[in-house]
């Protein structure tokens, strides 16, 4: 089976080069500029497993093929009305192989939302809809969708887009107050990523 350069330059990545991928704030679009920094940091199977629905477990994450991850998340005004995007965040995954990739995309990823609509979630949080969407432009395997969440009585949509580049995942997500989706703000930010991640990749492999 033959491989291009970038598959490769994805098989000599690093845990370490996560963070460089994750994108930073002059890499966001020019609407996020006025963002503050929030949660910032690796991202282990534990800790994804302890964030995620209920029954989810590290061991589950490692025997699909994920390794690790890193996550860097830049938060609006907390009080901004119906309809305003609160948070912009962005995570770099990496994984056994590409086709570990795709069984998370899959079967973790839309599965685990799907499947947990009506679920009541932490912080008193009900995943109340979610809705699957169709991302465009990216170099290899795409998918998206949008959660919508009940928080104290207030709607918040969370629009998230995972895209897959050799043996990494890269997901953008948007959260927004009120029962709006943001596909195509979430696929700039994921393009944005996914040009960074191929840089980092690339330049790590010369």
């Amino acid at each position: 089976m033959t491989t291009t350069p970038l598959q490769r330059a994805t098989s000599d990545v690093s845990e370490e080069d996560l963070q460089l991928m994750a994108l930073a704030q002059a890499d966001l679009p020019s609407e996020f500029e006025s963002y503050k920094i929030g949660r910032e940091g690796p991202l282990t199977n534990k800790m994804m497993a302890d964030q995620g629905f209920p029954g989810s477990s590290a061991e589950r994450y490692q025997e699909i093929g994920r390794i690790n991850g890193f996550m860097r998340e830049f938060a609006g005004k907390s009080d901004a009305g119906d309809g305003a995007n609160f948070m912009v965040a962005t995570v770099v995954h990496i994984f056994e192989s590409s086709e570990s990739v795709h069984t998370w995309m899959n079967d973790v990823f839309l599965h685990d939302f799907e499947d947990n609509i009506g679920t009541k979630l932490a912080n008193d949080q009900e995943l109340v809809a979610v809705e699957r969407l169709e991302p465009e432009g990216f170099f290899d395997e795409a998918v998206a969708l949008k959660a919508l969440h009940n928080e104290n009585e207030k709607l918040v949509s969370i629009t998230i887009v995972d895209f897959r580049l050799g043996r990494l995942l890269g997901v953008a997500f948007i959260g927004t107050q009120g029962d709006h989706g943001r596909l195509d703000t979430a696929t700039k930010v994921g393009l944005a990523l996914e040009k960074n991640m191929v840089r980092v990749a690339l330049g790590g492999s010369s």
